[in-house]
């Protein structure tokens, strides 16, 4: 049987209401989405770019359809704007101006989807909102926020693979990310990490745990295992490809097509989770008039409530352009260092990878038989495209064919004012027939307005500062590398600290004067 009539339509003093409510909701939307219009379609370019977050695409109508399925429920109630909800999209506007002025994407664009999600409770009320709460939380898988994992994710794929192959009897030589068996050489890169698989997993897993389960217990349950099944999934995918490679003497799985098969055995993972999830579903319960909240009394905050929104939305771009900017060439000349000799007309053996920095240089230095190679990369007026911290960034890329990082780690020198903890690694040459590998030991750091760091974190919080206090976001990366000796392998980081301690000065003053120059 049907219910009553007032429970399934709006009553024409409500839909009035509806359709006051809608109107605002179009204009607080609409005005996020053009003044952040930078910032969204910076969020669809990385979707279309990267196949990782290409189920993106999918997520707003996703959301739009889990609305739309509760639509009669929605207009029995009565749109009441809550104020409350501008702390919430203040706190939002402030992280999107953050992440702007640190040149964060993923800050800015889970900032920017904040303001979306929190203006639904401001203009139409939290019991509206309440009801809807999954389609606009899902929003946020909208985000393409991920890579940071890539490198963690890709070490663990790297230990199951190994350890699963000297399980099988199969003799297994490591180093990093590299390892070999006596059928061939094999390296663990990007598209091993699994992370597309896992982000891909938890969206549906999540979708499926909401539209299949009704207690919060279950759809938790099946959230965490989707969210372990693809790791799972994806080392034994790893297992499974060396093997049939190794099995195949390199003539299947090889090139192109391991990331084929990934897919299938990711797909008929994922079909059995779903089918055996699928047992335990539970029905869908209608909501009943009792269900409903009683209809509030009518309010005159909506368009008060649409007008200080906007006032919100629009400040953090307003500050930012006040903000100064420092357009312009940088120049950045190499660092004179006593007793230290560039070597004029050679060109340096390794170059770490940096995406359009303002200014590079990239040198070695010569005393006393000891080379110790300077890589500078200059950045200002950071974007999206040209940053000094990003995962792109990188000192070895998994393309490169002749060098591989094998091994990192961190070391302590006296740099600066005070002690500094930075970042190491080891490099390896590829093996040349008749000849031995050489290998390089390299010391990482960051320079941000004088501030040494060899955080990522802190380096970005040091940038937004100086930004925000209209210093601008000149920053740069400190690179130091030397061979490492096979008879000696501690004297590498010993002559980098010494190269450190005594240079530091006249590398810091290097960038001083790159920095102080007016373009």
């Amino acid at each position: 049987m049907s219910g009553p009539a007032s429970n399934s339509m709006a009553s024409g003093p409500s839909m009035t209401r509806w359709w006051q409510a809608g109107l605002a909701m179009l204009l607080v939307l609409s005005t996020l989405l053009i003044v952040y219009s930078e910032t969204a379609m910076a969020m669809v370019e990385i979707w279309h770019r990267s196949e990782t977050f290409a189920h993106a695409f999918v997520v707003p109508p996703i959301s739009l359809w889990l609305v739309w399925r509760q639509r009669q429920t929605i207009l029995q109630l009565t749109p009441q704007p809550s104020l409350l909800f501008l702390l919430p999209l203040a706190l939002f506007a402030f992280a999107w101006l953050l992440g702007e002025t640190a040149a964060v994407n993923a800050l800015t664009q889970f900032a920017l989807v904040g303001m979306l999600v929190a203006s639904v409770p401001l203009v139409l009320g939290w019991s509206v909102a309440k009801q809807i709460a999954f389609p606009l939380l899902f929003l946020f898988f909208c985000v393409p926020v991920g890579e940071f994992m890539m490198p963690a994710l890709m070490d663990l794929t790297a230990d199951f693979t190994v350890a699963a192959l000297r399980l099988t009897g199969i003799p297994v030589y490591r180093e990093g990310l590299q390892f070999v068996i006596p059928s061939g050489n094999w390296s663990v890169v990007e598209a091993c990490s699994g992370l597309r698989y896992l982000i891909a997993s938890v969206m549906v897993g999540t979708l499926f745990a909401y539209l299949n389960y009704q207690s919060s217990r279950r759809r938790l349950v099946f959230i965490v295992v989707a969210t372990l099944l693809p790791l799972l999934a994806n080392w034994l995918r790893a297992y499974l490809i060396v093997m049939l490679g190794h099995l195949s003497s390199n003539k299947l799985a090889a090139g192109a097509d391991h990331l084929i098969y990934g897919w299938v055995f990711f797909g008929i993972v994922m079909l059995g989770l779903f089918m055996i999830g699928a047992r335990w579903s539970e029905p869908e319960v209608s909501p009943s008039a009792s269900d409903v909240p009683v209809k509030p009394k009518a309010s005159k905050a909506l368009w008060p409530a649409v007008l200080t929104a906007t006032a919100l939305v629009v400040a953090p771009v307003m500050v930012l352009d006040k903000l100064e900017a420092r357009q312009g060439a940088v120049t950045l000349h190499l660092p004179e260092l006593t007793g230290w000799q560039i070597e004029a007309g050679v060109p340096a053996e390794w170059a770490p990878v940096f995406l359009r920095p303002a200014a590079e240089q990239n040198a070695n230095y010569v005393k006393d038989g000891r080379r110790v190679g300077l890589h500078l990369a200059f950045y200002r007026d950071q974007s999206a495209d040209s940053k000094l911290i990003t995962s792109s960034n990188q000192l070895v890329s998994s393309d490169d064919k002749r060098w591989a990082r094998v091994g990192g780690g961190t070391q302590s020198a006296m740099i600066g004012s005070g002690p500094l903890t930075v970042r190491s690694a080891e490099l390896r040459s590829a093996v040349q027939l008749g000849a031995s590998s050489e290998r390089l030991q390299v010391w990482q750091f960051y320079w941000v307005g004088g501030q040494l760091t060899s955080s990522d974190a802190r380096a970005k919080l040091y940038g937004a500062l100086q930004r925000l206090t209209g210093q601008g976001d000149d920053g740069a990366s400190v690179i130091i590398y030397t061979r490492k000796d096979a008879d000696n392998p501690g004297a590498a980081d010993l002559a980098l600290k010494a190269f450190a301690e005594q240079n530091w000065s006249s590398i810091a003053a290097a960038l001083e004067r790159a920095s102080s120059a007016k373009p």
